[in-house]
């Protein structure tokens, strides 16, 4: 709020001034703070593991998209709206992919998890490219 009223603008395209700097990496370090304590919150304390919490926040996230293309809420709006939302599904898919089977993961590491997302970091590139 206090970021719009001094700036008049949340469109990260339109940081020209020092104090627009501060409030866009005030919001960085927050959201990242608050959605991965939310990522943890959805997966343990609503009792849906990191396969649901990561099913929800993904749910969240392809309708953050569809509104993107299907209506005319605000570019802007629907940016914070997925920006705010990838913290907790980073924080749920990454407990996902490493933490044991018997703590509802699939067990992969912290090793084997970097191989696996270097491995689509790599794939989706090429496809960009290509």
């Amino acid at each position: 709020m206090l970021w719009y009223l001094k700036e008049r603008t949340l469109s990260v395209n339109h940081i020209k001034s020092l104090t627009g700097e501060l409030f866009y990496w005030s919001a960085i370090l927050f959201s990242n703070t608050l959605g991965t304590a939310l990522g943890d919150f959805i997966a343990d304390d609503f009792g849906l593991g990191f396969s649901g919490g990561a099913t929800l926040i993904s749910s969240l996230l392809l309708l953050t998209i569809l509104a993107h293309y299907f209506t005319r809420v605000s570019s802007v709006v629907l940016f914070w709206i997925a920006f705010v939302l990838t913290r907790p599904f980073g924080a749920t898919f990454g407990d996902l992919l490493t933490k044991p089977t018997e703590y509802s993961g699939l067990g992969f590491g912290t090793k084997g998890s970097s191989l696996l997302l270097f491995m689509l970091l790599v794939s989706l590139v090429i496809l960009a490219v290509v």
